[in-house]
């Protein structure tokens, strides 16, 4: 029998065909899909975020997507209390849990026993949030300094969110980031894993493919998607309203400008984001490749999973 704490990632950069291949690897090995896309958690986007139709799912079950209103904020904390309960259920049914998604900190903080600081309450938050606008980001910056020398080192004095949040962490810990990194980081994996990664043998291909994947989208709706968000209230300001995509139509939208130029800039910053994800992605020896010619083959994709995973059992 599989030992019950192994589980199976499959991850990689935007387009790679992760998805599917986690879908019909699920159907051979009895597998449940817990998704790990920091987007595809929220209700009412849908296109931006390539997230499976029923159809497309072809009866497997999947879990982590439409979670929450994307009115809301989502913290990998929250993820990881929510994923690791999705986990424990599809064991305890007897099924196998594969991780399918390519937010790395995610699926590295759900495997590693990784545990975060609970946030501080709202009214605390806005009070940090409304000091930074008011003094900018260089005071805030400096404020850090005083506290956290380490971690104020590292950010720039426009990245307000993660100046707030190492704020919040030594205003309610009397710790710095780096002190709870570094009594976490040691802990136990949660879970035995087997990671695969996917990718295409060559850089062209896989750009390609991404700016296919963003014309896609925008001929099934992507803009008029937007359009019913921002009607929902949504605003630049809610996390959701950040993922690519939607971030770069809400904008063309809100100041009425160029549409085309905005999809432009969607496939720019998509491609800039699977350098990125291949960056984090490379970081880990452990890591297993699965390269693509031209096009995914996902018989062979299956094989070559299916093959290590009787090596384990």
């Amino acid at each position: 029998m599989i030992d019950k704490t192994q589980i199976i990632v499959i991850t990689g950069p935007t387009a790679t065909g992760k998805s599917e291949l986690g879908i019909q690897l699920a159907k051979k090995i009895n597998g449940e899909i817990v998704s790990a896309d920091s987007m595809q958690i929220y209700k009412n986007m849908n296109i931006g975020t390539a997230k499976p139709n029923a159809e497309e799912m072809c009866g497997v079950p999947h879990h982590m997507i439409d979670v929450v209103s994307p009115l809301e904020d989502y913290s990998v904390a929250r993820y990881i209390r929510d994923a690791e309960s999705c986990i424990d259920s599809i064991i305890k049914r007897g099924n196998f849990p594969i991780i399918v998604g390519g937010t790395g900190l995610y699926i590295d903080s759900l495997i590693s026993g990784r545990t975060f600081s609970a946030r501080v309450d709202t009214a605390e938050r806005l009070c940090l949030e409304n000091e930074f606008d008011k003094t900018g980001g260089d005071a805030m910056l400096e404020k850090l300094r005083k506290v956290d020398a380490e971690t104020a080192q590292r950010l720039h004095p426009n990245d307000k969110k993660r100046i707030i949040r190492a704020l919040e962490i030594h205003n309610s810990t009397g710790k710095t980031i780096s002190e709870h990194n570094n009594e976490t980081k040691n802990l136990s994996p949660r879970y035995k894993t087997l990671k695969f990664a996917l990718n295409y043998s060559q850089r062209a291909v896989l750009y390609s493919k991404i700016n296919k994947r963003v014309d896609k989208m925008i001929s099934m709706g992507l803009e008029n998607e937007v359009r019913a968000l921002l009607k929902m209230g949504l605003t630049a300001k809610n996390t959701s309203m950040q993922a690519i995509g939607y971030k770069e139509i809400s904008a063309a939208i809100t100041d009425e400008s160029d549409i085309i130029s905005a999809v432009e800039k969607i496939k720019m910053e998509s491609r800039r984001y699977a350098k990125r994800q291949l960056t984090w992605l490379r970081r880990d020896s452990g890591t297993h490749w699965i390269l693509w010619d031209k096009s995914p083959d996902f018989i062979c994709g299956i094989n070559t999973i299916s093959e290590l995973l009787r090596g384990i059992k």
